[in-house]
C-alpha cells in the first residue's frame, strides 16, 4: 500500500509564503504610518483648524482617536504575537473609514480627490483578508475532526 498525497491538500494546509508576509508587513507599516500621522493630527489641530470640512469638530476628533487605534492594532499584535485575530479586524476597520472619506472626498472637491483615499483603503481591504485567511489556515480552533478520527 502505498502513500499518495493529495497535492491540493498540500496547497491548502501551506502556510503563507514568506515574500507575501514580507509584502503584507510593509504595507501593514506604511498603512500605520499613514493612520497614526492622519489620526494624531485630528487629535492635535485646533477646531478652526476644520473649518472648511462638513463634518463635525467631535465626529473628526473620533476619527482620529479610530485612525490612531485602526494603526496601532496593524503592527502591534504581529510585534508581540498576542492576539493576531486583531490586525485583521483593524485593517476591516479602517477599510470603513476609508469608504466614508472616499465619499466625503467625491462630494467635497471630486472624483480626483477620492484616489488617494481609495488606493490606501484597497490596501487595508487587501491586508484584512489575507490576514484573515492566514488566520483561519493556521487555527487549530475549532478542532477539524475529521483530521482527528482519521489518525
Amino acid at each position: 500500500m502505498t502513500n499518495q498525497t493529495n497535492p491540493r491538500s498540500l496547497s491548502e494546509s501551506r502556510p503563507m509564503s514568506r515574500k507575501l508576509n514580507r509584502t503584507l508587513w510593509t504595507i501593514q507599516w506604511l498603512l500605520a504610518l499613514i493612520f497614526l500621522f492622519a489620526g494624531v493630527m485630528k487629535l492635535v489641530m485646533p477646531a478652526d483648524a476644520f473649518k472648511d470640512v462638513p463634518l463635525p469638530v467631535a465626529f473628526l476628533r473620533f476619527i482620529g482617536v479610530a485612525e490612531t487605534l485602526g494603526a496601532l492594532g496593524l503592527v502591534l499584535p504581529g510585534l508581540f504575537r498576542i492576539r493576531l485575530g486583531l490586525t485583521p479586524l483593524a485593517a476591516a476597520g479602517l477599510v470603513i473609514i476609508m469608504i466614508g472619506a472616499v465619499v466625503v472626498s467625491i462630494l467635497t472637491v471630486g472624483p480626483a480627490s477620492a484616489v488617494i483615499p481609495a488606493v490606501v483603503g484597497l490596501l487595508a481591504a487587501l491586508v484584512a483578508v489575507k490576514r484573515w485567511s492566514a488566520r483561519q489556515e493556521n487555527s487549530t480552533y475549532p478542532v477539524d475532526l475529521a483530521r482527528v478520527h482519521s489518525s
